[in-house]
């Protein structure tokens, strides 16, 4: 993708509280083109909006599954807000509980959200196959370099194979090596934890298609600086 994606992580999260609407809204006035959030399932049904799935004081520490979305933190949103405000912006998705993906994809199909924009992620292989025949979003396998060393190749054979548009790593994992290989297999390169701009630079010299961050502001200016 050219330019590629600059996708808010959790948002804003290096300048507002993550996965907050706040954090969304700032994302996209400092420039995302993407927002990225976590995904699970409440009690009752709702998808809502969480990286660690769990909510309580330390001591009595509840599942996110086993709460109605009403008794919920108010600062935690659903994934229908979310929609509602995400205009032209791309959307990745972690889903977390793959139990909720069947709610992920209908939540999605109610507030009438691009398949071509929406990116549905997990880190194993297999869960994320699992989706292909049920969505047309577009599917992302997430994990780390030492999972899939030396089998790059076949990785990115499999992936292609299975419907599986993009591969998502850290930032420091990927080479332009790596880049041109997924490539050649018509898979999508994402690389998140993008701090700084710097750093950013040379990934999208090699041809990256997304970056994940927490400070979009730096993402954009990557965009913007020789």
């Amino acid at each position: 993708m050219n330019p590629p994606i600059l996708f808010g992580h959790r948002g804003a999260r290096g300048h507002a509280q993550e996965n907050t609407i706040e954090s969304f809204e700032l994302a996209l006035r400092l420039g995302a083109t993407g927002l990225e959030t976590d995904a699970w399932r409440t009690r009752d049904g709702v998808v809502v909006l969480d990286h660690d799935g769990e909510v309580g004081s330390r001591l009595r520490r509840r599942s996110i599954s086993d709460v109605d979305a009403k008794d919920l933190p108010s600062h935690i949103p659903s994934l229908a807000e979310l929609c509602r405000m995400l205009g032209s912006a791309h959307l990745s998705i972690d889903i977390k509980d793959p139990l909720a993906f069947s709610e992920v994809c209908s939540t999605l199909e109610e507030e009438g959200c691009s398949p071509e924009k929406i990116w549905l992620c997990h880190p194993d292989l297999e869960i994320v196959s699992s989706w292909r025949p049920q969505t047309r979003a577009n599917l992302v396998h997430s994990t780390r370099y030492s999972k899939i060393a030396p089998q790059f190749e076949s990785h990115a054979a499999t992936l292609s194979s299975r419907g599986i548009t993009a591969f998502n790593m850290p930032a420091s994992e990927w080479s332009g090596g790596l880049i041109a290989l997924y490539h050649r297999f018509s898979i999508l390169c994402f690389a998140w934890n993008v701090q700084y701009t710097e750093a950013a630079k040379p990934l999208v010299s090699a041809g990256v298609d997304a970056l994940y961050g927490d400070y979009v502001d730096r993402l954009v200016d990557v965009l913007h600086t020789d």
